[in-house]
C-alpha cells in the first residue's frame, strides 16, 4: 500500500509538472526565430567545428577537447581520440589540420601497432591531397612496415609512385597488394597503367639517348672539320674571363682545358641568330653569316653560307635588280662595294675581294668567328662615309 501511495504521489507530481509546463514557457528553450542557429551550437548536432574553441562561447566543446587531450588517459586512448579528430578535419577537407592531429596521435607512442598504422595511412592520405607526394609515400611506407599487407597503405604508396613518375616502384607496390588481394580492381587498373607508363618512359629514354649520341657524333665531326681547316672560334667574353681564371689557378692543365673549350663555346650562334654552322653529308661546312652596313645602320643575314661559295655569289643576289629600300641613292651595287672583316684580337681591318671564297677568309690568321657567325662590313667604295670610317684604322688587303 505504501509503494502504491508513493507511485500515486509521483504520478501526481508529474501531472502537476506537465500542467505547469503547458502554462509557463521553459526559460532555456530554443527561440522559434533562430532555433537552427541555437541547434548548431550543440556539439552532437554541429555541422562543423569552429576554427578556435573559446571556452566561454563553447564550454561543451572545450570540455570535449580537454577529454581528447587529457594526458592522464592511456596513450592508446589519446591516440585514438586524435585519430578521430583528424578524421573529422579530413572529412571537412581541412587536410593541414588533419595532419597536425594525426601527427599528435603518433607522438603518443601508442603500443597499438595497428592504430599507428592507421594514423600513418590517414596522414599519407592528407599529404596526398595537399600534393606532398614524398611525405605521403614515406607515411605509406611506415604504415606498411607496421602492418604488412595493409591494402590502404599499399594503394596509397602505388598512387604516390605514379604521381612521382616512378613507375617501376609503382609496379612493386601493386604486385605486393595483389599478392594480398588478387582481385582488387583498383590495384589491377593501377598496375596496368604503371606498366604502360613504364614502357613508354623506357622507350622515350632510349630515343633520347640515341638522339643525344647522334648529336654528340655530329658535334664531334663538326668540331673536327673546323679544327682541320684551322678556323678560329672566339668564345664569349664571360667564358674567356672564366677560363683565364682557371688557367691562372691550374697552370698548364687549365690552359689545355681552355683551348679545348674554345671550340665548344664558339659555336653558340643559335641564340643570337637562330642558326648554327653545320656539316653536310658531303663534308662541307655551311655558316650563318652577318653583313653590316654601318652607313645606314642596317644588316643582312645569310643562314647557310657554303664555305666554297664566293661573296659575289650572294652580293649579286642581294644587290641585283632590286636594291634595298634604305639605299635611296642607289649606291649599293656590286661593282661599287668593298668588303672588310675585323681582326678582333688586334682591331685591324682586312679588305676582301668579292671573288674570294668564305673558306679562304675563315682560314686567314686574322679572322676570328665570333659567337658562331662570321661578320663582314660592306662600304660604298670612295664614298665620304667610307673615307671617314676607314680613317685612323689600319687596313690590310687579304692576300
Amino acid at each position: 500500500m505504501a509503494s502504491q501511495a508513493r507511485e500515486e504521489e509521483s504520478d501526481d507530481g508529474m501531472d502537476e509538472f506537465m500542467e505547469k509546463f503547458k502554462k509557463v514557457k521553459y526559460q532555456n528553450a530554443f527561440s522559434e526565430s533562430n532555433w537552427e542557429e541555437e541547434f548548431d551550437k550543440v556539439p552532437m548536432f554541429m555541422k562543423s567545428a569552429p576554427e578556435d574553441i573559446d571556452p566561454v562561447k563553447h564550454p561543451d566543446l572545450a570540455c570535449l577537447q580537454s577529454i581528447i587531450h587529457d594526458d592522464e588517459r592511456p596513450p592508446e586512448e589519446q591516440a585514438k581520440s586524435l585519430k578521430d579528430e583528424g578524421n573529422e578535419y579530413f572529412k571537412e577537407k581541412k587536410y593541414q589540420k588533419a595532419i597536425v592531429s594525426y601527427t599528435a596521435g603518433l607522438k603518443k607512442n601508442s603500443a597499438d601497432s595497428d592504430l599507428n598504422a592507421i594514423l600513418y595511412t590517414n596522414r599519407a592520405a592528407a599529404h596526398f591531397h595537399l600534393g606532398n607526394m614524398r611525405s605521403s609515400l614515406n607515411d605509406a611506407t611506415a604504415a606498411r612496415k607496421l602492418k604488412p599487407g595493409h591494402l590502404k597503405a599499399i594503394n596509397r604508396g602505388a598512387q604516390c609512385c605514379m604521381e612521382l613518375h616512378n613507375y617501376a616502384d609503382a609496379l612493386l607496390w601493386c604486385d605486393e597488394g595483389l599478392r594480398v588481394q588478387p582481385t582488387d580492381k583498383k590495384l589491377q587498373e593501377l598496375r596496368a597503367t604503371a606498366d604502360k607508363q613504364k614502357r613508354a618512359a623506357e622507350r622515350d629514354a632510349r630515343r633520347a639517348k640515341t638522339k643525344e649520341k647522334k648529336q654528340q657524333n655530329q658535334r664531334g665531326a663538326l668540331l673536327a672539320a673546323i679544327k682541320e681547316r684551322g678556323i678560329k672560334l672566339l668564345k664569349p667574353e664571360a667564358t674567356r674571363h672564366r677560363d683565364s681564371e682557371n688557367e691562372h689557378e691550374d697552370g698548364d692543365k687549365g690552359s689545355t682545358a681552355a683551348m679545348e673549350k674554345l671550340s665548344l663555346d664558339g659555336l653558340g650562334s643559335q641564340e643570337a641568330t637562330g642558326a648554327q654552322v653545320y656539316l653536310d653529308d658531303q663534308g662541307t661546312l655551311h655558316w650563318p653569316v652577318l653583313f653590316l652596313y654601318p652607313e645606314h645602320r642596317q644588316t643582312d643575314f645569310i643562314s647557310a653560307f657554303c664555305e666554297n661559295s664566293s661573296f659575289i655569289d650572294h652580293i649579286a643576289v642581294m644587290f641585283g635588280e632590286e636594291l634595298p629600300p634604305w639605299d635611296t641613292d642607289k649606291k649599293y651595287q656590286p661593282q661599287n662595294l668593298q668588303l672588310f672583316f675585323e681582326d678582333h684580337k688586334k682591331g685591324h681591318l682586312y679588305e676582301v675581294t668579292l671573288e674570294t671564297s668564305l673558306l679562304d677568309v675563315l682560314k686567314h690568321p686574322g679572322c676570328f668567328v665570333k659567337e658562331g657567325s662570321p661578320s663582314f662590313i660592306i662600304l660604298v667604295k670612295g664614298s665620304s662615309f667610307c673615307r671617314q670610317f676607314l680613317s685612323g684604322k689600319k687596313v690590310h688587303r687579304l692576300k
